[in-house]
């Protein structure tokens, strides 16, 4: 007799039934459950690309490919030029949400942000597929609009392979919510702010863009601002500024870490850094 099926047999039945149906409902997140964390030192078994232009974002944004008689809006550049021909998008991704779990912050910010294109990155197999479903899912309950066109989620090891996405100073966001702290001495050399990672940060932001910070962990807080301050490229902006700001208000409730902090009367802790200009030598 053959037994109760297993997690990863339901998976693929429920997963075939929402094929069927036409994926119009929300997936449900126990269907895509995976360990809390993943070591970014291991392989993955990720595929990216060798350069930016050999990435195609056409799947990812499908109601922002370039048609034949359409140009990027920058097609001035050569690189533009480059772009068009081999991604055939008619802009770039312009913010990142590095590690954006079940994207509770992209559907927030696709609404407030509809001119932009905005990708999740998330280094989890199962949480990335719950997050491309779900906008899937989106898009189809919203035909007659273009809302939920703007986002995406690609699997990615943002600490390994960041340059091969995006390009110099193409970014004008980046949002690091809620990481995992790794709260050992020995485990800091993976947290996703350090010396190293900062200056990937201030490569592929364009001066001006911001880097938006918030945790649970006054620990990581403070080690993320010492690290950011301390960076050249960076400078912290003022507290006035910060709360003014539409964005962080979206970043402290829209995450489903920041719910479960909500509901558990935690402290959040929230710090944004500005990208400085290039020194002219």
């Amino acid at each position: 007799m053959a037994g109760a099926p297993n997690k990863r047999q339901k998976r693929a039945e429920y997963r075939s039934a929402r094929e069927q149906h036409g994926g119009t409902e929300m997936p449900k997140k126990k269907f895509y459950r995976q360990r809390a964390h993943a070591n970014p030192f291991s392989d993955h078994q990720l595929t990216y690309p060798r350069t930016p232009i050999d990435m195609d974002w056409s799947t990812f944004f499908p109601a922002f490919v370039c048609h034949q008689d359409q140009e990027p809006a920058d097609a001035k550049s050569q690189d533009s030029i480059a772009v068009m021909s081999t991604k055939k998008m008619k802009q770039d991704v312009e913010v990142i949400d590095i590690g954006c779990g079940f994207g509770g912050l992209l559907v927030a910010l696709a609404p407030s942000m509809p001119e932009k294109l905005i990708l999740g990155l998330e280094i989890r197999t199962q949480v990335t597929e719950f997050v491309q479903e779900r906008i899937r899912s989106l898009r189809a309950q919203n035909p007659e609009t273009n809302v939920y066109q703007n986002i995406g989620c690609l699997r990615a090891n943002t600490m390994k392979f960041l340059p091969n996405f995006f390009k110099k100073s193409q970014l004008s966001k980046i949002f690091i919510c809620f990481p995992d702290p790794h709260f050992k001495a020995r485990k800091h050399k993976a947290r996703i702010v350090s010396v190293t990672l900062n200056s990937e940060y201030a490569y592929v932001l364009k001066p001006g863009g911001i880097v938006y910070t918030i945790t649970d962990v006054e620990d990581l807080h403070e080690w993320m601002v010492h690290h950011l301050e301390a960076h050249p490229s960076f400078e912290r902006i003022p507290f006035e500024e910060q709360e003014a700001d539409e964005c962080v208000k979206i970043m402290r409730t829209e995450t489903e870490e920041g719910k479960k902090v909500e509901r558990n009367n935690g402290p959040k802790f929230v710090a944004l850094f500005r990208r400085l200009e290039d020194n002219p030598w």
